[in-house]
Parts: structure tokens; sequence; C-alpha cells
């Protein structure tokens, strides 16, 4: 089966170079391209000529269009050292954003990564797979936000990655904000292949081992033709102990080093005389607080240790260390890719990709304790007359051998991606693509926990002893008198067992669609050339479900919560696309795009978007380039069908302040009002919202590419968004107030606004106290965000010395201000530290040589300078004190690989090739057990690789 009507390309400087520069594979990505490329030498040239990439449905002769395309080939992933596909995407220039991902601990999504594109929100960014969605991750982002997590694809059997920066909702709809990622995935192969790579890093932890084994195949007289892939890799976790930064609290920060309270007695004592004047920890009897009993805790670092102004206690200086820093993971992955030519015009494909995934992880002692505060507040012990708490950590020695290993967090999960369909050709010019597509996404999270009523009971039993009535002053707190000797002893591993275990919260996604495309890519003829036209329609239905395990519901697991939540909706969209080539030198393309879901339970959200892109070629070697369009991200499952969830807030009474004589309208009168009033603790609640509306984003780009030689050219782009009506959770602090206005007479108390701010807030019917308000998410905040991207390509012979090539990228933010709610100031989150972290430049540069069977490769990936700790959490930023900026970050990879014979490629691989730490950051105080900023850096260090690939049959 054969493309019919292509046109020729002119072979321009511009594409020469690019041709030279780049490995542009012939294979694109269904749905988004044409998926398949024949396996006859003949269908490879002439794909050749017809170059498609990711950002149209219209095949073109093109390498570089109206939209920046940033392409990564399986050559260069190899050469540069990354090791998965998040690897791959983090270390793009365009990822600006800091993120969570296998480097944070305690974070929602610990066996998940992600990337935010020009530092915005990881779900404005679309990923396909071979052109089609991805599924979405179970679990949500940061405990709220949808997106797809990238560490289960095989990098192995990855041929591109295309990263399209702007807008692009006009053709691939919701999400495409901040761009799209196209990872398209190994099509033919001649015969099989087979990588093994083995690692390790040189402070320890994070061994691994990946073996790819990838084979294509023909048969029934070249009509069927496909290749199947499977990968396997194992990693061991990184531990904080195992890096000199973490391995303790900070040795070298504003203060001094503080060690943790792993056993504690503290609370509010001689109450009777004093009243709660006299709060620190308590002295206890030398025979009683007896920290020599646990001395060989946490590798027998633990000991007495005193905080001025407190007290004593027991703790240690190198608990941080018990946490990881990395993952352990094991993951195995298969994909298929079938296709078959029941005539020279209709061809049917089968595509399968499947991913296992195991992720261990711990979230370390600081989340690994156990105290009285959870169940009984305070306890009352007359022999200090005091109330009193009790909190103790659980150290590696109470679990056994293997100590904290033995009680790490597991996460299990499955996703699929799969499509059948039909394609072929009708008429002179039309063709035609018709299939399904499924994607599935299973997650088993595997939780340590603690079990509320075995903890309790078991410390209750052998500390606390049994209760002695109710406290003499209050009433309110039960009577102990503990045997604080036992409370300074080890637990026995069966003890630990006793009151632990594993909690499973299972969640889904999944996402069905139907889809149907024609394409004309000779429509009619135009000075410049054929115009061309493509029409796609789908439909669909997507599903999420969140079910907790049940103890995080109940109360039953101690010290945890979850918030369940589930729903689903049909959707469907129509696409068109027109390309017209005016004049050699002009080419305009439109495209159009409408999208509408109708969630259950709610009415239906749509959207149109459209785009106007135009391609201006004055000469052979340079091309203008700009595009104009609207983006949107629909309102996500979780948005709409999240579980009612809440927490305590401290919030102002404006109507109690009112009539108490404290008007809201007189800043100096309010605040005066009583802080009963003006800094009242409630309960607030939220839950998802089934009537939110689309996030909606006007985008435009401009910019040029030059290739003045046929072996340099140079890009550069400027991108603009103005992003409005995202999602918040509504302000409790303007529902208040606006109760307030309502009572008062201000607004009409019978209108729908007063009305609904009155159904949100619920007061004490006898004090007339505020309890509760309810504030559900809601379409609030705006953003904007400008942004350059640069970047050129060389290729050089060396003569007798071997050929070079040089790549290199570069991304600077210039504006981003964000507004969080309606009448809020702006926040410059591009300049003042205390929104935002985020580098505001970032780029990378690689360097390769080859002669004869000989190559390698440098690559640096340069962070420029963020703010430091003291500048993030003051609302002074720069001013603040101590306040400043890190210097810039740069990490160099390195490789060299040698062809043993035709078949056989051998390499050596290191990364971070001089053992980088994260810039030393001395406004961390000494109780920071991580003083770095995981969202920026990791404290991985150097690793090294050796790998093989080996070709069979390559010699014959």
């Amino acid at each position: 089966m054969s493309n019919s009507s292509i046109r020729k390309p002119k072979r321009s400087r511009l594409t020469a170079a690019l041709l030279t520069v780049l490995v542009i594979p012939a294979a694109g990505a269904a749905f988004a391209q044409d998926a398949d490329t024949a396996s006859n030498d003949q269908a490879r040239a002439t794909n050749l000529d017809k170059v498609t990439v990711t950002g149209s449905l219209i095949p073109q002769t093109e390498v570089e269009t109206f939209t920046p395309v940033m392409t990564i080939t399986a050559e260069d992933i190899q050469a540069r050292g990354f090791t998965s596909v998040a690897d791959v995407l983090k270390q793009s220039a365009m990822s600006t954003g800091g993120v969570q991902g296998a480097q944070s601990s305690a974070s929602f999504t610990q066996g998940a990564e992600t990337i935010g594109l020009f530092g915005l929100d990881p779900g404005y960014t679309k990923y396909l797979i071979d052109g089609r969605p991805m599924g979405n991750y179970p679990a949500l982002y940061n405990g709220s936000s949808t997106f797809n997590n990238i560490s289960n694809i095989p990098v192995d059997l990855v041929e591109r990655i295309e990263i399209l920066p702007g807008g692009q909702s006009s053709l691939y709809g919701s999400d495409a904000i901040a761009g799209v990622i196209n990872i398209i995935l190994k099509k033919s192969m001649d015969g099989a292949a087979l990588n093994i790579r083995g690692g390790w890093y040189s402070d320890g932890g994070g061994s691994s081992v990946r073996v790819g084994l990838a084979d294509g195949f023909s048969a029934a007289d070249g009509r069927l033709n496909g290749l199947v892939g499977v990968q396997y890799e194992e990693r061991d976790p990184i531990w904080g102990y195992q890096r000199d930064l973490t391995k303790q609290y900070n040795t070298r920060g504003t203060s001094a080093p503080i060690a943790s309270r792993d056993y504690l007695v503290f609370g509010y004592k001689n109450i009777g005389t004093l009243g709660f004047d006299d709060y620190g920890y308590v002295d206890l009897p030398a025979a009683a607080e007896n920290c020599a009993n646990v001395t060989g805790q946490f590798g027998g670092t633990e000991g007495p240790q005193n905080r001025p102004g407190f007290g004593t206690y027991c703790g240690s200086f190198y608990t941080p260390g018990y946490r990881t820093l990395q993952n352990g993971k094991e993951a195995g992955q298969f994909m298929g890719h079938v296709t078959f030519d029941f005539s020279d015009n209709v061809q049917g494909y089968a595509d399968l990709l499947y991913s296992h995934e195991e992720v261990e992880s711990h979230v370390g002692s600081n989340y690994t304790w156990w105290g009285t505060g959870t169940k009984w507040g305070y306890y009352y012990d007359p022999a200090v007359d005091g109330l009193i708490n009790l909190q103790r950590a659980f150290a590696p020695e109470d679990m056994g051998v293997g100590g904290y290993r033995n009680s790490m967090s597991k996460d299990k999960s499955d996703a699929y991606q799969a499509a059948l369909g039909v394609k072929g050709f009708f008429g002179s010019d039309w063709d035609y693509d018709v299939g399904v597509n499924y994607t599935r996404y299973e997650l088993d999270e595997g939780s340590f926990v603690r079990w509320a009523d075995p903890i309790n009971d078991y410390f209750e039993q052998n500390v606390l002893g049994p209760q002695q009535g109710w406290d003499p002053y209050y009433g309110a707190y039960p009577v102990f008198t503990p045997n604080y000797a036992a409370f300074y002893q080890p637990i026995s591993p069966q003890d630990f067992n006793s009151f632990t275990g594993y909690a499973h919260s299972k969640s889904q996604t999944s996402d069905g669609m139907l889809r149907a495309q024609v394409t004309n890519s000779s429509l009619f003829s135009l000075p410049g050339g054929d115009a061309g036209l493509a029409i796609a329609a789908e439909w669909g239905k997507q599903k999420w479900d969140y079910t907790p395990d049940p103890g995080f519901l109940d109360g039953s697991i101690w010290g945890q919560t979850a918030v369940a939540g589930g729903g689903e909706r049909d959707r469907y969209a129509v696409t068109t696309e027109l390309r017209l080539p005016i004049v050699d030198m002009l080419t305009v393309t439109a495209s159009g795009r409408y999208d509408a879901f109708k969630p259950d339970g709610g009415d239906t959200i749509d959207k149109p978007t459209y785009s106007l892109g135009l391609e201006f070629r004055p000469i052979d070697s340079l091309l203008l380039r700009g595009k104009y369009g609207t983006a949107f991200r629909a309102p996500t499952l979780s948005d709409q069908f999240q579980g009612l969830s809440g927490s305590y807030v401290r919030v102002t009474d404006y109507y109690g302040c009112a009539e108490a004589g404290y008007s809201p309208e007189d800043p100096v009168a309010i605040d005066k009002c009583p802080a009963s009033l003006s800094n009242r603790q409630i309960f607030s609640t939220t839950s998802g919202n089934v009537d939110l509306e689309p996030i909606n984003a006007d985008v435009w780009n401009a910019g040029f590419v030059w290739a003045p030689t046929a072996a340099l050219s140079f890009n550069a782009d400027y991108y603009n968004w103005d992003i409005s009506n995202e999602v918040r959770r509504q302000s409790v602090d303007g529902i208040l107030f606006q109760e307030y206005r309502c009572r008062e007479g201000l607004d009409d108390i019978t209108s729908p606004t007063c009305v609904q701010a009155f159904s949100q807030i619920t007061r004490n019917a006898a004090s007339g106290n505020v309890e509760d308000v309810y504030a559900p998410k809601v379409n609030v905040a705006n953003q904007t965000l400008e942004a350059v991207t640069a970047g050129f390509n060389y290729a050089v012979s060396a003569g007798a010395f071997g050929d070079l090539s040089f790549n290199g990228n570069y991304t600077q933010i210039l504006n981003h201000d964000v507004v969080e709610l309606p009448g809020d100031p702006s926040n410059d989150y591009l300049n003042d530290p205390y929104y935002s972290t985020d580098p505001e430049k970032r780029g990378n540069l690689s360097a390769t040589w080859t002669k004869n069977r000989w190559s390698s490769t440098v690559y640096a990936n340069w962070i420029g300078e963020t703010p430091n700790y003291a500048a993030s959490i003051s609302s002074r930023g720069y001013d603040a004190t101590n306040g400043g900026k890190l210097d810039s970050w740069t990490t160099y990879n390195a490789s060299v690989t040698y062809q043993a014979f035709e078949g056989l490629d051998l390499s050596f691989l290191v990364n971070n090739l001089t053992n980088e730490m994260p810039p030393f950051d001395d406004s961390y105080p000494g109780s920071s057990g991580a003083p770095y900023n995981e969202y920026n850096y990791n404290v991985y260090g150097r690793s090294m690789y050796i790998e093989l690939r080996y070709a069979f049959g390559a010699g014959k």
C-alpha cells in the first residue's frame, strides 16, 4: 500500500539543512498524521519526500511549518544518556516548571512522574502515544489535579519524541494549552534487536538493569507486517542516608541543627497555678526519661537532646536519612503493532501497549510515628498537674531485619492502550482512517499504615495504663498516670507488626474513542502548490473512579484520611484543517474544532477552538512563521466528581464583626474586631463541581527558522498565553464577606447571590458562630505568560578526524502573572519568589563526534538562577533576611560507543559527570533534612551505565 498524489518537496537550503542535521524517521503518528510506513524501499523513499510531523492532520512536504516542533530521536536518547522517557522530557529546555516526582517524598502521586512545560500546570500538556491520547493517571497530582504519568513508557521502544509548544486545542482538543507531546513508538524493524543496560551510582543506591527485545516480521507475501517488543527494568531506591546532603539535619544552615523529637513528653504543666503559661517539654525523673534504653536506635544515633527554651527529649540528628529520594521500581512493558493489506487501497491496523509497574517508596520517620493527640487531644497527668501529650517515632530497629525497607509503601499499576482500525484510499485523492482507541489505567496504592485501635490500645496497655476518670478543671480530658519508663523502650518487631500493615486504595480511569478522518492532500491547485483538507470526527466515553481503603474514611487508620470520588461522561468532537499554499512564499493553514462533554448529572459543556497559521519563505534559507489560536481544558472528571473533604482554616466572621460594632467597610474598625471573630478557626469543606466550565486560553506565537548553509540552522520563537477561567477552590473569606453584605442589606437578601452564600455557611443555632463554610471548586483564576525559545543545529566534517554535530536549545520566561481570585492583585510568578521558585531560564547543548566505529556525545543540561529558601518563604521575597538567588546549575552527561562488529554496539555512559549536587543554599535552617529545592533539583549525583545493543542478522 502506498500513498498517492504526493507533491515532491522543494530541496531548499532550509530543508536540506534540517535533513542533514536531524534524523527524521519515516514513521509518523496515527491520528496525528499518517501512522504506518510500508516495509518496502519505495514506500520509505516516498515517505521521506512526504515529511509528516505532529502538528497537522494533513501530510506535508516541509520539515518546518508554522508550528514549531522539537524532535528527540531514539539516537539522541541513547547518546545523551537519558534513562527514561520522563528523563528525556524533564531535561527539555521547555520544562521550566518544578514538579513532584520520584524525587519527592510524601507526595500524593509518589509512583508517577510528569513535567510542567513553561511552568504551567502539568495537566495543561496533552500527551499522545502514536498520536492517540494517553490515559490519565488515576490518582490526583497534589491531591487535586488530573495529569498523565510518563514513567511507564518503554524507552527502548521509542522511535522519537516530538514536543509542540503552544496552544494546540484546535487539532487535539482539551488539555493542549501549554503544548502537545507525541511519543512515537517503533513500527518496523528488519530482524530482532536486543538492548541490555546496567547502571549504578557513585554514591550508592539506584542500581538498575534494563532489558529490551524487539522483532519485526512480515508474512502473507508482504501483506502482513508488524513489530512486537518487550522491555523489563528493575531499579533500587536511593535512600537519604546514602547522600551527604540528606543523611542528617542541615549542618550549614542559618541555625544549629535540631535533632528529631523521637521520644517526647510535652504540654501544659502546672495548670492549676499557671494556667496555660507553662508550656514545654516535661522533665521526668532520670529513671523514667532514660534515653540510654533507646540509644541503639536509628543506627546508634539516638540520644538525649535539648532544645533551648523547651526542654529535654530523646532524638537523633540522622533521622532525615530514612526516606527514599528515588523510588525503587520494577516494571515491564509489551507493545505490538500489526498492519494487514486487504488490498492496494485498504489496510487494517492494530496496536497494543501494556505496562505493569511496581513502585516502592518511604515517606520517612517524620511521618512514621504515634502520639496521644490524635485520639485524646491531651490527657491529664496529676503528677505534673498538666495537660500532656506523648510523641514517639518508630525506628528501623523496631521493624526488624530490613528496617525501613519493611515499611515501604508499594504502588502497583497496569496501563493499557489499544487501537484497531482500517485506512485506505477512495476516489482519486482522498484517504480515510477509521478506528477505535481504548485506554485504561488501574492503580492499587498499597500504603503502609498504622491501625488506629490496635496502636492506641498498645500504648494504652503498655504505657498509659487504664483511664482514671476526667481532668479536674474542665472534665474533658482523660486522666492517665503513664509508665514513662516503658515509653522510653524499643518495640519488638512482633509488637510493631501487630498495629501496622497495608491499606489498599484502588482507582482507575478509562477512555474509549471512535474516530474517523478523511484527508485530501491535493484538494485543488494554488500557485504555491496543492491545497490540503482534513476532517475528523470523534465520539467517546470517559470514566474515573477513586475508592480509598475504607480505613481512610471510617477512622480505622491512624493519622491519615483520603477522599473518594468518581464519575463518567460522554464526549464528542469535530475537527477540520485546511492548508492553502497561496504562493510559493506564503502558506496559510486554518483549523477549527468543536468539543462537547456531557457529564452524568450535569449539563453539556462545549467549547469551540480555532487557529490560523502562516508560513512565509522570502528566500530559500528563511522561514518566518506565526500562529494565533484558542485552547482550552475541559473540567476534569476529578474536578467534577471529587468527593467531600475538609480542613480547619482561620477566617474573619464579617457579619459577626459588624453586629459587634466593627464595620468591615472601615479598615480601622475591622482591625479592632476581637480575635474570637476576626481569627476564628472553623471547619471548611470542598468537593467537585459538575457545573464547572472549561479553562480558556488565547495563545499566539511568532518566530523564524534560518539555514545560512546546508549544515547550519537557527530557530527562535516567541509565545504568549492569556489563560482565564482556571479552577480554584472558592474563597472562604469571599463567601463570608458576601454573607455580611446580604445580611446587612447592602445587597438584595433575596438575590441568587445571597441565597447561594447563605446555603454555604453553617452557623451554630444557639451561639450564632460560624461552624462550617462549604467552598467548592469554581472557575475564578487567570494568568498570563510570555516565553521565548531558541535553538540551533550544526553539522560539520572534520575530515580524517571524523564528523561533528552540535545541537542547542534555550528557553526564557519573560513574564508570568497570576490572579488567583477576582479582585485580588496580580501575583508576579517570575520575579516574586514567594509565589514561584521555577527557573526563569533553561537550556541544553549536545556535541557528537563520530568516526568509523566510534562515536561520542557530551550533553550539558543548564538551569539558570533560582530563588533560595529564605526568599521563597517570605512575602518580602528577595528583600527578606538571607533572601537571594542560587547560582545556575549545570550537569554533564557523556557517552562513548564502539561498534565491535556490524550489529553489535557497546556503550559506556556517565550521567552527571562531575557529580554535581544542587546549588548550595545557606538560607535553610538547621531543622531542614533536605536543604535544597526538590522541585528543581535532585541529589542523585553521578551514575554510570554499560549498554549492549545487538541487531540479529545485521551482518548477513
